[in-house]
């Protein structure tokens, strides 16, 4: 039965939710509070919490088609993409997740339904196959005994992988967290293509293909490799929406279902090409589909983390559009097409669209430009070979600084009947790899030291010291009842007054004190799902899981962070009316030093406008505005304006915070009363973090004054440094530069002077070596600047000839060489380079008739000066 991909869809949703699930929304692409990968990568990583036990929803079955990217971290399909039939960066996975409530057998029996049913998918049995762990024996017998699968059609698999549950069919999330055993259901696309079943030799062939994952979760995975059991054993699948779609469209790659046939012809059509089966359509319209999602999500390129992978994703489709011919941006042109292909999913996009088309053509122009720059260096590598094979280092120099294509620099090198050091490249991509690894931010901490289940009451609203129980004691990630003086913990109290680190805010500091003396000394604050937990050093005493404690806030600090929080929320507001609603928070962090806040804006913030922003919210702070809160629903919230962010997760109830009539958001942190208590706010700088991304660094209160006051000092300091007042500064420091001008003008014209006076002197020293003439000479005493006047002016009196420079200057050598263009197709510059660059160990480059040279063994120049007859010599045989 064909159904399209959105009838697809929606039929798989309405299924399960006949079924008594809630229909949940896809997430984010960008995972909340979750440092163990990279990008939302399956449909279960936002209901994490709950199978870890750590949250529960007024629901306990749940079904969705959660927007997914693999192409960083422990799942990446990248290199695949484009060259098989089924790999994607980004695809939608359609899911259904039991929380304690049913388990294998009735995950088993409503996947069989959907697929088997004719009133649902309506696959032939005959044609399915299923996988189960290899010491699953209760799935394996539900598969037979109450489906009734043939025991010839149900494989048992084992750890495939290299090591305990490492197993195509034991399923986890990342290298940490819940997981489980899983039962696979292939389809068999029939004889007529090549590969076997699952388990056996053959099967990577793309007859069998893998459509639904059922994973039964019933543990937590330590990273030394321990499976702690979950509160309460719970179903989460998967089912990739591309796949299925193939399978009932009867079709044997996801690139020929209906979406992507669309998509590949607007690539086409963008790119202007014909031919619908080549594969850099294929990438190209994979990737289109990554990176609109990503950072309508976002996410905006840089060099770092999932920034990175945004930009690695779209220099590879600028990459294969470069190979068909494409010199220009055309990513930003599929932004439309994608929106009407995809339909509802892509909502977001749409709200974003200039936002998204903004960001793809800037960083595709700057792509361009390096890969440009790329070919540019590749060839004067190639100019400066020695040998017939162009060095592996070099080339991964290329790719890793440039994203220059291996296969491009390859077939360059054909070209030319030479070699490529391919053994070279893969070391040094090893090594680079291994650095990665090395210095990855994404940690397992989280899961591993702080499974918590206990729950803590923040009140530090209305207080900043209270009484509280002490629940939980943590040294070196392990519980103990007991904590001693010197000890390092973290320490989790029933109730706490101490906020944790969250939405920007650092977490609180301060001392949790008994009555018997003992003191700890809390450093930082954090939360751990619902509990609390305090890190600090017990200075003295002995503490006990169990003992009342007095839980003391530093009063000071916290007053300091309120204001800068909240000074916070009045230039998000003061940034939205002055420069457009698309303004959007990308990231802040307030201390009690300073507050930083990222936003979205695609150009710098000029002085005039930093200044209005100061002005604006300054103003607000004089109208002393009262900060109230209130809980309400979601919905309610958002109708009545408050500002959320799109990459938060938000429960059913939020916390919403009013100043006065000027700014409404979800907020859970701390603030003060009213604007007036901010006192002053003042911005110290504005500069860019990524494409299209903004920030800006405050201070407020006192910081304010004393950073005025400062300022202040400064300008009177320099008023009597150039004999001024400050109403005159100014005008005084303008007169300053111009005298300055005019002395530089003088020196250039001295400069030009000795220059000619010194070049006319050398003239006479010139040789002639067969038949060529050379002007060699160590000037002392110049300026490196200075011998390009010379050259200029030798070049004009001698029509043909070689003439060499050299001097030194702060230990240091400079060296220019020009040789007449009626020479070059003898002796070139860039060939002399070579030869001085290697003597003062230094390097250069240049053209054939210009080159000049760097060296830092100035003690070398002498000897390398005179060689350049001998070696001249040589060349002219």
């Amino acid at each position: 039965m064909h159904k399209s991909t959105i009838e697809i869809r929606q039929a798989f949703l309405d299924f399960f939710k006949s079924k008594g699930h809630e229909v949940i929304a896809s997430s984010s692409l960008v995972p909340t509070n979750d440092t163990t990968i990279l990008f939302t990568n399956a449909g279960m990583n936002q209901f994490k919490n709950i199978f870890l036990g750590q949250e529960k929803r007024k629901y306990s079955r749940a079904t969705s088609a959660q927007r997914c990217v693999r192409a960083g971290g422990k799942h990446n399909d990248l290199e695949k993409v484009g060259y098989t039939a089924r790999h994607h960066t980004f695809f939608e996975m359609l899911g259904n997740f039991s929380f304690g409530d049913y388990f294998k057998k009735e995950a088993i029996t409503f996947a069989w339904e959907l697929l088997t049913s004719p009133q649902w998918f309506n696959l032939p049995q005959e044609r399915l196959l299923v996988t189960v762990y290899s010491t699953d024996h209760e799935s394996f017998d539900i598969w037979e005994k109450d489906i009734g699968i043939p025991s010839i059609r149900i494989i048992r698999i084992g750890d495939n992988k290299g090591g305990p549950y490492a197993s195509d069919n034991f399923w986890q999330m990342s290298e940490t967290g819940p997981c489980g055993p899983c039962s696979e259901i292939f389809f068999d696309h029939g004889e007529h293509i090549a590969g076997g079943p699952p388990g056996s030799l053959s099967a990577d062939g793309d007859r069998y293909v893998e459509i639904w994952n059922l994973v039964f979760m019933q543990f937590n995975r330590q990273s030394n490799g321990n499976l702690l059991l979950l509160p309460e054993p719970s179903v989460d699948t998967g089912m990739g929406l591309e796949r299925i779609t193939a399978v009932l469209q009867n079709v044997h790659s996801n690139y020929n279902i209906d979406i992507f046939t669309q998509l590949i012809q607007s690539v086409a059509q963008v790119v202007g090409i014909t031919d619908f089966k080549n594969i850099s359509l294929h990438v190209i319209a994979d990737h289109i589909r990554s990176c609109a999602f990503l950072i309508a999500d976002g996410v905006l390129p840089s060099n770092e983390n999932r920034s990175y992978v945004l930009r690695r994703l779209i220099r590879r489709a600028v990459r294969h559009a470069y190979n068909l011919g494409v010199r220009q941006g055309f990513l930003f042109k599929l932004v439309g097409p994608l929106i009407q292909i995809m339909g509802a999913v892509s909502h977001e996009i749409q709200r974003q669209q200039n936002k998204v088309e903004l960001t793809l053509k800037t960083e595709e122009e700057q792509c361009i430009k390096i890969l440009e720059r790329g070919l540019s260096i590749l060839e004067g590598e190639l100019n400066q070979l020695s040998d017939d094979t162009m060095p592996g280092e070099v080339l991964f120099r290329l790719y890793d600084t440039f994203g220059f294509p291996m296969e491009l620099a390859e077939d360059i090198c054909y070209q030319r009947n030479l070699k490529i050091d391919k053994s070279g490249f893969m070391h040094a991509m090893q090594i680079q790899r291994q650095k990665a690894r090395n210095a990855n931010t994404f940690h397992t901490e989280f899961i591993e030291r702080f499974y918590l289940t206990e729950t803590s009451e923040f009140q530090g609203y209305q207080f900043l010291m209270l009484r509280a129980v002490i629940i939980l004691i943590i040294i070196n990630g392990k519980n103990v009842d007991t904590i001693h003086t010197g000890q390092n913990g973290v320490i989790v109290l029933g109730t706490t007054p101490f906020y944790p680190e969250g939405g920007g805010q650092i977490g609180d500091n301060g001392t949790l004190e008994s009555c018997h003396n003992a003191n700890f000394i809390v450093s930082d604050t954090k939360r751990y799902s619902q509990a609390i937990g305090h890190h600090g050093l017990l200075t003295n005493g002995t503490l006990h899981v169990g003992e009342e404690i007095v839980a003391r806030v530093c009063e000071e600090r916290r007053k300091c962070i309120c204001i800068n929080h909240s000074a916070t929320h009045l230039l998000q507001a003061a940034l939205r009316l002055l420069l457009g609603q698309h303004v959007q928070q990308k990231g802040s962090l307030i201390n009690e030093k300073i507050l930083r806040f990222d936003f979205s804006h695609d150009k710098a913030i000029t002085q005039k406008e930093i200044h209005q922003v100061e002005m604006i919210v300054n103003q607000q702070i004089r109208r002393n505005l009262l900060i109230k809160t209130d809980t309400m629903e979601l919905e309610e919230a958002i109708s009545r304006g408050a500002m959320a962010l799109f990459s938060e997760t938000y429960g059913q109830y939020v916390r919403v915070l009013e100043m006065g009539d000027f700014s409404i958001e979800l907020c859970g942190g701390t603030h003060v009363e009213r604007t007036g208590n901010i006192g002053l706010f003042c911005i110290l700088s504005e500069s860019g973090t990524a494409a299209g991304v903004r920030r800006i660094e405050a201070i407020t209160g006192e910081e304010a004054l004393l950073h005025i006051y400062n300022q202040k000092k400064k300008l009177s300091e320099i008023c009597q440094l150039v004999k001024t007042n400050p109403s005159q500064i100014q005008k005084k420091i303008t007169t300053l530069i111009q005298h300055t001008d005019t002395l530089e003008k003088n020196i250039k014209k001295l400069h030009n002077q000795q220059a000619i006076h010194e070049s006319r002197l050398l003239i006479p020293q010139a040789i002639t070596i067969k038949g060529v003439t050379l002007l060699v000479k160590n000037v002392k005493n110049i300026e490196p600047k200075v011998l390009h006047i010379m050259i200029d002016h030798l070049k004009n009196h001698c029509n043909s000839a070689i003439i060499v420079l050299g001097t030194i200057a702060n230990s240091r050598v400079s060296l220019i060489i020009s040789v007449s263009t009626d020479l070059t197709n003898r002796i070139k510059a860039t060939d002399l380079v070579q030869y001085l660059a290697h003597q003062v160990s230094g390097k250069g480059g240049g053209s054939p008739s210009l080159a000049h040279v760097g060296g830092i063994n100035f003690t070398a120049l002498p000897m390398a000066l005179s060689n350049i007859k001998l070696w001249l010599s040589d060349q002219l045989r």
